[in-house]
């Protein structure tokens, strides 16, 4: 599943969005290092759907990104911002420009609670400007009050070929509770799954089918439908190392099937959001 931009295979896809690309977090809090990898160094067959019994029932929609892809055959990604935004040999492909930050969101009624998991990889190419930052978000969905992020819960985030992934979790007026898992590799082309399950009491995180925090807070649960959206975010008024993020797929599943391992975990650490509005 080799990018075209790298020209290895011919493309199979339908451009979702596109536009010619251009020539050319916050503090951290460590977790205690999680059992031995279930899956090794390439997670993906196995994962938090899996490890956690949520595959068993309860799955309210599945995107594989198949390819060829040939119209209605899943849920719909609405692009915003310079770049491309397209099915690609069974992925879900974001190639950035240099400046500028590029998104797709997922479109429908979204849902309130539930689990959401992705498998998910990046590259940067070139260096010397700007790094992109890698983004897999829940946010309001089907056209609610978007606050500026403020109501925003994380999967994932991180720059490429760091070896910090963050995530978070924000409620308003200004509220963050963020975490961080260090000692991973998050570098070029590196696979990995992320999940979230946000239930009305708490809402728990998942790397490589471990959950590592677990935040006891119902306020941080707003109610507010929610939808996937996949951003690689550029700093503002910067070039920045034009760059990629790939899906493999995304998932989401009710609370139907109880988990079938226990999902306590270090909790994160509360802050300030201050960008809500």
């Amino acid at each position: 599943m080799t990018s075209s931009l790298l020209g290895a295979r011919p493309r199979r896809a339908v451009v979702l969005a596109g536009v010619v690309l251009a020539t050319l977090l916050s503090p951290a809090l460590t977790s205690a290092p999680a059992h031995a990898d279930h899956a090794g160094a390439e997670p993906g067959p196995i994962h938090a759907g899996t490890t956690y019994g949520w595959w068993n029932q309860g799955v309210g929609w599945r995107e594989e990104f198949e390819v060829p892809y040939t119209g209605q055959m899943g849920p719909q990604w609405q692009p915003s911002g310079p770049g491309q935004v397209w099915h690609q040999n069974g992925m879900l492909t974001l190639n950035t420009t240099g400046a500028d930050s590029l998104s797709a969101t997922l479109a429908g009624p979204g849902a309130a609670v539930g689990r959401w998991e992705t498998r998910l990889r990046s590259r940067q190419y070139g260096r010397g400007n700007g790094r992109f930052r890698v983004l897999a978000e829940l946010v309001p969905a089907a056209g609610a009050e978007q606050n500026c992020g403020g109501r925003n819960i994380s999967m994932v985030s991180y720059t490429p070929n760091a070896s910090t992934a963050h995530v978070y979790a924000r409620a308003l007026p200004d509220v963050a509770h963020r975490a961080s898992r260090t000692g991973m590799d998050l570098g070029r082309d590196r696979w990995h799954t992320y999940a979230v399950e946000v239930t009305r009491e708490r809402i728990s995180w998942f790397i490589d089918a471990h959950v590592v925090f677990t935040e006891n807070r119902a306020e941080l649960v707003s109610g507010v439908p929610l939808t996937v959206r996949f951003t690689m975010e550029a700093k503002p008024d910067r070039a920045m190392n034009v760059s990629r993020m790939q899906m493999d797929w995304v998932r989401h599943w009710t609370l139907e099937a109880p988990n079938t391992l226990s999902v306590d975990a270090p909790p994160t650490r509360a802050g300030v959001y201050d960008k809500s509005c």
